[in-house]
């Protein structure tokens, strides 16, 4: 298993995977429109995409959004787009993601949201402080 940062150059297996985690977590499908903008916040880097890859094959992903937070007064990440083929899963791959991700995305903590059903999963993960509760706003 190799863990590194997905280049514009596997920009499409990187889309095939985001496309299957919107589908299992029952979320819309993305259009074409989605993509050019993805496309684009990864190439002005945005947002960072983590992969863990087998012989060449992207069979897993996640994605920092790196800000600054007042939690630490440092460089804090949102941690997103955490998917795994399902083939690949409980063999220890998404510890290691989370934990390259962690430490190549030079932030010094990451958050995320997730829903009540995950909570656990992202415990043993390594999130493990809790801070309330995540809405989003939208426009």
């Amino acid at each position: 298993m190799i863990y590194r940062k997905i280049t514009n150059s596997e920009f499409s297996a990187l889309w095939e995977l985001h496309t299957a985690y919107k589908a299992e977590i029952g979320e819309y499908s993305p259009t074409e429109n989605d993509c050019n903008k993805l496309q684009t916040a990864i190439k002005d880097g945005s947002i960072l995409f983590f992969g863990a890859f087998v012989d060449d094959r992207l069979v897993g992903c996640c994605s920092v959004t790196v800000g600054f937070s007042t939690f630490n007064y440092e460089k804090s990440g949102v941690f997103e787009d955490f998917y795994i083929l399902p083939e690949y899963r409980r063999r220890g791959i998404a510890r290691e993601l989370v934990r390259f991700a962690f430490e190549n995305s030079g932030v010094c903590s990451m958050i995320v949201g997730c829903a009540d059903c995950d909570i656990a999963m992202y415990n043993a993960l390594g999130f493990s402080v809790r801070l309330g509760n995540m809405l989003a706003y939208e426009y």
